[in-house]
């Protein structure tokens, strides 16, 4: 096998057991609960640790990768999610298990945005898009399977578990990375801009836990907002800070390349309704339906099927239609299916629903290859470091403001009408959602449309295969 697609395999495989980790604890939250001795609701406090410390270490993941190698990074974050993992499992208290879950997320932090960095450095333009391919199918996944999975494990084994599985497949990534993945010259490092690590820490942290706090109430909704504005006025400052500073943590002058500012803002859109569909799918199938969670993960998993099948065709789809009008399609059409989730009753035929649920993993699956490969169509292999932190940034807030945006519109019907929540508040959220994920048709609708065509091949030469040529 070629060194182009063992690289991705290896790294999809920390990072399906990262995504798979972080909705696998949802499942079996009130069974962690009865044994600590503290309610569900407290112990999601665990989850926005973890998210907290995602928001607080990734912007620093170029600067790690670059001082000290991007596959040693790499194959030593996977080495702290797993010693998290085992803390984790090892936790007999709230304040040991949000502190486990904090450390779980220092590993997380580095995974993802190295990964992306490392595949870009070792991968040609014209091979992009395939590669982005593998490695998206993780993150769409491991959110789907997570559920079920921690069904049976909390109701046929022990919630322990759950954690301690990382432990094989997170030393099967070490050593897999250690032996397949390439050793990359370093970049030269800059001095650490500390100043612009702490605001940037404390702005992406204070939006993260405060929309975490607003969404998931386990402390009163008033501090989100107070840490929803401190993150904020903090994110305000970073950007004063950045522009009288010659190498600031987080190069925003990036969003000056129009590919790069197109790909992040209306990913970030899209991520949004696709950040609410997890939250709101289950609670519809579970509250609406009547179903028990590893029933409802059952249903939802269908759509990993769907994320399978694209990285098939995901290739060939771009390069016939290019980023513009694949993008543009992918945001309308999966609109269009998390609209239709709000109309699922409990006497939707199931055939539908599935039907449904593949073309939606499907879409999704599609926009975040084309997103995700847009983000480095323009940039030189110096920037490919920044791109990924400031990807991966965006990314934490935007799930996170979905899952807020989400709950907030249930919250809002029921409050408008009186009534508990029930079928006729889903259709509202989802509804509300579907109108923020087709936003980015406007985003995508002002690009050029060859753009990114080095990577996507439209418009390149081809050669007798049929291979676009490289230069």
């Amino acid at each position: 096998m070629s060194q182009n697609r063992v690289t991705p395999l290896v790294l999809a495989v920390a990072l399906f057991m990262e995504n798979m980790d972080s909705t696998i604890i949802a499942t079996s939250l009130p069974a962690i609960a009865v044994d600590m001795n503290t309610s569900p609701i407290a112990l999601k406090l665990a989850m926005t640790a973890y998210l907290v410390s995602l928001a607080i270490f990734i912007p620093i993941s170029a600067w790690m990768a670059d001082r000290y190698g991007a596959k040693q990074v790499f194959r030593c974050a996977i080495g702290v999610f797993i010693l998290g993992s085992i803390c984790c499992a090892l936790a007999n208290s709230l304040g040991e298990f949000v502190g486990a879950r904090f450390l779980q997320g220092m590993g997380g932090s580095m995974m993802t945005p190295v990964a992306r960095l490392l595949l870009v450095r070792t991968t040609a333009k014209s091979g992009l898009v395939s590669a982005m391919a593998t490695l998206t199918i993780p993150a769409l996944v491991g959110p789907l399977i997570g559920p079920p999975v921690g069904g049976f494990i909390t109701t046929y084994l022990h919630w322990h578990w759950i954690f301690l599985v990382n432990v094989p497949i997170g030393l099967l990534g070490i050593w897999m990375s250690g032996r397949y993945l390439p050793d990359i010259e370093r970049a030269p490092a800059q001095q650490i801009d500390s100043v612009g690590f702490v605001l940037s820490a404390i702005a992406a942290s204070g939006v993260v836990f405060g929309l975490s706090v607003i969404s998931l109430p386990a402390l009163p909704p008033f501090i989100g907002a107070i840490a929803v504005s401190v993150g904020l006025i903090s994110g305000w400052l970073y950007v004063r800070h950045a522009r009288s500073k010659p190498n600031p943590l987080l190069q925003l002058n990036l969003f000056a390349i129009p590919t790069f500012r197109t790909a992040i803002v209306g990913g970030s859109l899209f991520r949004i309704g696709i950040g609410a569909t997890p939250f709101l799918l289950p609670l519809l199938l579970q509250l609406g339906f009547g179903l028990s969670p590893f029933e409802s993960g059952m249903i939802t998993f269908v759509s990993a099927a769907g994320a399978l099948a694209m990285k098939f065709v995901a290739p060939k789809i771009l390069r016939h239609l290019g980023f513009k009008v694949v993008l543009i399609t992918a945001s309308v059409t999966t609109a269009l299916t998390i609209a239709a989730f709000g109309f699922f009753t409990v006497h939707t035929p199931y055939p539908l629903m599935l039907s449904i649920l593949f073309v939606s993993g499907f879409l999704r699956s599609m926009f975040f290859t084309s997103s995700n490969a847009l983000v480095f169509a323009d940039l030189d292999a110096t920037q490919n470091g920044q791109a990924t932190a400031i990807a991966a940034v965006a990314q934490q807030i935007s799930l996170a403001m979905g899952v807020t945006i989400g709950g907030l519109a249930l919250e809002l019907w029921s409050q408008a009408t009186g009534e508990a929540v029930g079928g006729a508040s889903f259709t509202f959220a989802f509804l509300v959602i579907a109108v923020i994920t087709v936003l980015p048709t406007f985003i995508f609708a002002r690009m050029a449309h060859d753009a990114g065509g080095e990577i996507s091949g439209k418009g390149q030469p081809r050669d007798v295969a049929g291979a676009p040529q490289q230069s």
